[in-house]
This record gives structure tokens, C-alpha cells and sequence, in this order.
């Protein structure tokens, strides 16, 4: 069983940039195998169902690109373009201010060299897509591979929704009947698991990028939708969202108003939008608790990411919730088994302590008790 999980993961590590389009494709079917279930079971054929999601995935992904990629790009040039702003502020607002309560050298922030540090690293940033066209124009593989990437996408995806449970029927009709139920609930769990997680975690993580973004804007803060998505994107971890979030749009609002009107306006942004995580969205697209810690999903996708690259991170979430619905199995079947149950034999050195308690018991009890009454009934 070891060796058959360690020649997959190494076929996965060698085969990433070609699984990468199949893997994509697998998550985009994935994602709409429930609503062409709907659909089939009032009565339309499945290779319809299957059409309309498809068409309804293409048409959502290719206006969210139109719609987010011009408006990230002017977000990324607002920002460069108020560097010199944010360098002002943190070296004569900031850094006094934490240089007098926390009693550090005066020397200790150079904010001419940060500032030239980070204006390089996010104009590097607003520069990729121009890299990555120069690289590929100038390499006719690269252009011949991201075409091919581009095109197999839609119609892998398109293959796999229309024949999702005729493949899930094969391998359950494949597997040996003597594991067929407990690998049919354990495959139960996790998709369980994988259907709360994925299309939840992102239904909130768009809703809350959404508001963030617009309530953020709303504001007033030039670079709120920028800071609003990245909130939305992080939210996959609880917390995480909302720190990176607020501390930016803190400094954001600080930089560009400095006054107490607009700082409380964000402030009640972000105080509505965990209200209306928690109490909400939560409760509503994701459910109740689902088994995977926020500590488990970082070590995940920092672990894929760095084992796999961005197949790694696309994997990663699956690949725990399977984990975690393994490790369940396995403590279930630990605890019913007679290594758990099985009392062994008592330790005479304890046994002797609890008999020396037991004597002592006896004897404080019969000492505290009250003396019987000797005189006689009138």
C-alpha cells in the first residue's frame, strides 16, 4: 500500500506540468457535478445538464477575468503610483511613533531602501503579465503549450462533467466487494468534506471579496478593491482574511485621509463583514465544522505548493480532506479494537496504594462515626 501511495506521488511530481490542465479541468467538473445532478433529475438528459453547466462555468470564468484583470491592473498602478505617500507617512508618522514607545535606535528603519525595495517588488508585480507574453511570444513551444493548456482546459472539463458519475460507477463497480462499503464511505466523507469545503470556501470567499471590495471603495480608499479581494482570497483560513485586511486598509485609510471619520468607516467595514461571515455565510454555503483546522489548511497548501508547485496548492485541499477522513477511519477502527479495549494486568505497586487507601478509608470512617446512643427510651 506504501509503495503504491509513493509511485503516485512521485508520477504526480513528475508528470505537474502536464497533469496541471487535467487537474484544472477535474476541479471546474467537480465543482459543477451537483447542479447537472439537479438538472438531470427533472428530467433532462445528462449531456444537456451537462452542456448548460458547462456554458453557465465558461461564461462565469471568462467574465470574472474580463471584469478583474483591468480592474487589478489600474489597483497595482495606483499603488505604485502612492509609494512615495506610504514612504512619507511611515518615515514620519510610523516610525517616530514606534521608535518612541518602544525605545529603538533611530537608525534601525532605513525607509529610503524599504520603500525602493518594495516599490521594485510590486512593480515587479504589475509587470508579470508583460514578462510572461514576452517569454512566451519569443518561444514557439511556450506559445504551442499555452494554447494547448487553454484549449484542453474547457474540453477536458466538458468531457469529465458529462461523464462524472459513469466514471464514479466504474471504479465502485472495480473495487473488490469485500472493501466496496467501506471504501464507498469513505469516499461518502470526503466528498462530503470536499463539497463543504471547496464550493463553500469559495462561494464565501467571493461574497466576502465582493464586500470588502465595495464597502472599502465605498469609503473611499484608492486602493480598496485591491485590499478587499486579497481579504476575500485569504479567508479560506478564518482570521487571516480579516488581519492582513484590516491592517492594510488601517494604513491605507492613514496614508490617504489620516482622520478618525474614515478609519472608523473601515473599521465598520471589517466588523460587518465578520458579522456577516459568521452568522451568514458560514452557516449558510459552508455549514458546520468540517474537520479541517486552519493550521491543517496552511501546512496543506504551503506543503503542495512546495513539493508540486501551483498543482501542488490546487491539490492540496483534496488531498487533506481525504487525509483527514483517513486518519478518522483509522482512530474509529483503533478504538474498537482489543489493542484499545484490552485491560492488561493491574500493577501490583498501584493495586497495593489503592488497598492502603481503601483500609485507611474504612478506618477514618469508622473513627468520624457518631457513638450509638446507650441510654434506653423513656
Amino acid at each position: 500500500m506504501f509503495a503504491i501511495t509513493a509511485v503516485i506521488v512521485y508520477l504526480i511530481w513528475l508528470l505537474a506540468p502536464v497533469l496541471m490542465p487535467f487537474a484544472v479541468a477535474a476541479m471546474l467538473a467537480y465543482l459543477g457535478d451537483p447542479l447537472a445532478d439537479r438538472l438531470e433529475r427533472l428530467g433532462m438528459n445528462r449531456m444537456w445538464a451537462a452542456t448548460i453547466v458547462f456554458v453557465v462555468i465558461m461564461v462565469a470564468v471568462v467574465g470574472v477575468l474580463l471584469l478583474l484583470i483591468p480592474l487589478i491592473a489600474r489597483q497595482v498602478e495606483n499603488l505604485v503610483s502612492n509609494l512615495p505617500r506610504y514612504g512619507d507617512w511611515a518615515q514620519n508618522t510610523a516610525w517616530p511613533w514606534l521608535q518612541a514607545r518602544l525605545h529603538l535606535d533611530p537608525h534601525m528603519f532605513d525607509s529610503d531602501r524599504l520603500l525602493a525595495l518594495i516599490k521594485s517588488h510590486v512593480g515587479s508585480i504589475s509587470g508579470i503579465a508583460t514578462t510572461v507574453l514576452g517569454k512566451v511570444s519569443r518561444s514557439g513551444l511556450g506559445i504551442a503549450m499555452w494554447l494547448t493548456n487553454l484549449v484542453l482546459i474547457p474540453v477536458v472539463a466538458f468531457y469529465l462533467l458529462r461523464d462524472w458519475d459513469r466514471m464514479v460507477a466504474k471504479i465502485d463497480g472495480m473495487l473488490p466487494r469485500s472493501i466496496q462499503p467501506t471504501i464507498a464511505h469513505l469516499a461518502h466523507e470526503s466528498d462530503k468534506i470536499l463539497g463543504a469545503f471547496v464550493r463553500g470556501q469559495l462561494l464565501v470567499m467571493l461574497a466576502l471579496g465582493v464586500f470588502y471590495g465595495t464597502g472599502l471603495g465605498l469609503v473611499g480608499l484608492s486602493v480598496g478593491l485591491l485590499i478587499g479581494m486579497v481579504a476575500g482570497l485569504l479567508s479560506f483560513v478564518p482570521y487571516l482574511g480579516f488581519i492582513i485586511g484590516f491592517v492594510a486598509a488601517v494604513i491605507a485609510v492613514l496614508v490617504q485621509f489620516g482622520d478618525w471619520t474614515h478609519l472608523l468607516l473601515v473599521c465598520g467595514v471589517f466588523v460587518l463583514g465578520q458579522l456577516l461571515e459568521g452568522y451568514v455565510l458560514v452557516p449558510k454555503l459552508v455549514g458546520d465544522k468540517i474537520g479541517l483546522h486552519p493550521v491543517a489548511v496552511i501546512f496543506a497548501v504551503l506543503a503542495g505548493g512546495y513539493l508540486f508547485g501551483f498543482l501542488g496548492v490546487l491539490l492540496a485541499l483534496p488531498a487533506a480532506s481525504v487525509i483527514m477522513v483517513l486518519l478518522r477511519y483509522l482512530i474509529e477502527r483503533y478504538r474498537m479494537s482489543e489493542l484499545y479495549n484490552e485491560h492488561g494486568p493491574d500493577d501490583p505497586v498501584i493495586a497495593e496504594v489503592e488497598v492502603a487507601v481503601h483500609r485507611d478509608g474504612e478506618v477514618d470512617a469508622s473513627t468520624s462515626a457518631p457513638a450509638p446512643d446507650d441510654r434506653a427510651a423513656p
